[in-house]
């Protein structure tokens, strides 16, 4: 117990020390004006005394009427709090204004998508080299207002200062991406775009799209009614996907849906006003039970299967085209033909993971292209299909990327790679001079448990907040010229609405988005978990659902070297926390004992361990109860 009174003494002076610092740059209007805390952190931050006070007769001149789209969407995120709408004038002010202005000579320190921001007193000057540099500016501008900024409703009381700051920032890397598998569980247009707009504050540049699999096919394409008439429709089922019942006979398969070409433009359009590049993804030559249901004949054995409701089949259903059926590659070209034309993003994502050979083995139309093309295995035959599906695109105008199974058998040649399963995807890739995104599991997969699974919601693996922030995507050895860059992926076998989406996406993805974005010998991590806890806020009022469980505490059960007796140790990923600890079934708190990194045993009697996280007097996690057997099986 002594711990926990020195803990909580330091804990107040630390306190102390914080507000004495942010009261020397406070104002007078019922806030204050804390260290600006910007994510991605920017490059390069100078903070200077004062700060500017937006308010309704704050004017806006923009350089060249092309950025008027981008000034709007500013306007638009600012006017439901503040109740401003600015005016956009035809003369530069000195005084109570912004300035938007593209650079009339190019600065190459700032690249395509890098701007400068100056604010004092009396205006703030944005410039950059192009509108996607002044988007991003203005996505920085929003972070350094107040939190409430973000509320959907108008905010009284409030001065709408923002720091006077000197920022010179740009991107350490192209590709910046999130991935939302919308084929597993639908999510709407509106749903889809929204999740855009909370990327874009954040300077993603790359929604991927992942629009077919074995649950559904999400996208129109004319002259193939059937993939949305059936392939975008199943049985309905809730709960723990994958091991659901599967169809009955006569049942009516009403779950899902998918969206028309006129949607996708749509999206399309939303998302470029946000400088977010969409890419498609039609996953083949596996992965595709939806389109298999819609045109039997695909598959190698023909038969008619059901669009899948998330019940197990793998390796029971025929999931994978047949490489030996024309008919693959000619409806492959009428989808991808209208892909090409819907999405201007230079890439068309064709999956190409986890494809079952069992039933190529056993296909004579399969085997006879094998032979004919004197292929040796059947991961061969899988490259000779991917072959095949890049001259397709190709033909369309675009360039190709798969997941890093494409990359046995013989990368295609002008493939790029999107490295799931670890690095040496990406590694081997990038050595044969193909462009890569680095996108592994253990590091960007968002669908992974966050905390502790005794009180997360029920998916696998696990990915906590450090181990993305702490992933370096250029491995060693490897030219970084052909890294394109990071992107997390949202798998959503157990996120069935955009609340859960949101859960497992944020803070996870500001750690992406800080990865891609500030170079390696800026990142912070005491620094940017402040910035995290500076966001929380801003997610509260903008009504996007967040994950807390950074602050739980971590279990690691061991075996002590000489008696083999199960010891806990204990640990948190964030510093400044205390763990409470209990073995007699009552709930503790920061009067209980205080973990002092010895690891801890079970009394004789005790069944369980109850743990809980504090800062100061403040409870920061629930409390984690395990029981000795579930340390047991977690050795």
């Amino acid at each position: 117990m002594q711990q926990g009174f020195y803990g909580k003494v330091v804990w107040r002076i630390v306190l102390l020390s914080c507000w004495l610092c942010f009261t020397s740059v406070s104002v007078t209007k019922a806030n204050v004006i804390d260290t600006p805390t910007v994510i991605p952190r920017p490059v390069s931050m100078q903070v200077l005394p004062g700060h500017f006070t937006l308010n309704a007769q704050t004017s806006c001149w923009l350089s060249s009427d092309s950025l008027r789209s981008d000034w709007e969407i500013f306007q638009q995120d600012i006017q439901p709090a503040t109740g401003f709408t600015l005016t956009v004038t035809n003369r530069r002010s000195n005084r109570n204004a912004i300035a938007l202005h593209i650079l009339p000579v190019a600065d190459n320190q700032l690249g395509a998508e890098g701007y400068r921001l100056s604010v004092s007193p009396k205006g703030i000057d944005l410039s950059a080299n192009s509108r996607a540099g002044i988007f991003y500016g203005l996505q920085t501008l929003l972070q350094l207002l107040p939190p409430q900024i973000e509320s959907h409703e108008a905010v009284k009381g409030i001065a709408w200062v923002i720091p006077c700051v000197n920022i010179e920032d740009y991107p350490r890397f192209h590709w910046r991406g999130l991935m939302l598998d919308v084929s597993r569980h639908f999510f709407t247009k509106q749903e889809v775009e929204a999740y855009i707009d909370e990327m874009s504050r954040f300077k993603f540049n790359v929604f991927h799209w992942h629009l077919s699999d074995d649950n559904g096919w999400r996208i129109e394409i004319k002259g193939l009614p059937r993939l949305t008439r059936v392939g975008a429709w199943r049985v309905s089922r809730t709960g723990d996907f994958g091991t659901f019942d599967p169809p009955q006979p006569e049942e009516p398969a009403n779950d899902g849906g998918y969206y028309t070409q006129e949607d996708i433009r749509e999206v399309v359009a939303y998302a470029a006003k946000r400088h977010i590049t969409i890419l498609p993804e039609i996953d083949v030559p596996a992965h595709s039970l939806a389109l298999i249901a819609s045109y039997p004949n695909l598959s190698c054995t023909g038969l008619p299967y059901a669009v899948n409701p998330g019940s197990p089949f793998y390796r029971i259903l025929d999931n994978v085209l047949c490489t030996g059926n024309d008919s693959t590659y000619m409806i492959l070209d009428t989808i991808f033909a209208q892909i090409a034309r819907l999405f201007p993003c230079p890439y068309i994502h064709v999956g190409g993971d986890e494809a079952y050979k069992g039933f190529w083995a056993q296909d004579p139309r399969d085997q006879a292209v094998m032979q004919q093309n004197g292929l040796h295995t059947l991961e061969e035959l899988q490259s000779y299909f991917e072959k095949r599906i890049e001259k397709i695109i190709l033909s369309h105008g675009k360039k190709m990327i798969g997941w890093d199974e494409i990359l046995e058998g013989g990368l295609a040649p002008e493939a790029a790679v999107m490295s799931w399963r670890g690095i040496q995807g990406g590694i081997a890739a990038a050595q044969q001079h193909h462009d890569v995104v680095m996108s592994p599991w253990g590091h960007c997969y968002l669908d992974l448990y966050q905390g502790d699974p005794l009180v997360e919601p029920k998916t696998y693996g696990m990915l906590r907040l450090d181990s993305v922030y702490f992933y370096e995507p250029v491995p060693p050895g490897v030219d970084s010229h052909f890294i394109l860059g990071i992107q997390g992926n949202l798998w959503t076998e157990h996120v069935p609405n955009l609340r859960h989406a949101e859960y497992m996406t944020w803070p996870r993805a500001l750690a992406i988005a800080e990865v891609g974005w500030t170079p390696a010998s800026e990142k912070n991590w005491p620094d940017f978990i402040h910035r995290v806890e500076a966001e929380f806020p801003r997610f509260q009022a903008q009504e996007v659902k967040y994950a807390t469980s950074m602050y739980q505490p971590i279990l690691q059960p061991v075996r002590d070297s000489l008696t083999a007796e199960l010891e806990v140790k204990l640990r948190t990923q964030i510093p400044g926390l205390t763990i409470y600890y209990s073995f007699d079934g009552t709930n503790p708190d920061n009067f209980y004992p205080a973990y002092t990194n010895t690891p801890l045993r079970f009394p004789k009697g005790a069944t369980e361990l109850r743990v809980v996280s504090y800062r100061g007097d403040k409870q920061m996690s629930p409390i984690i109860a395990i029981t000795k057997d579930e340390l047991r099986r977690r050795l």
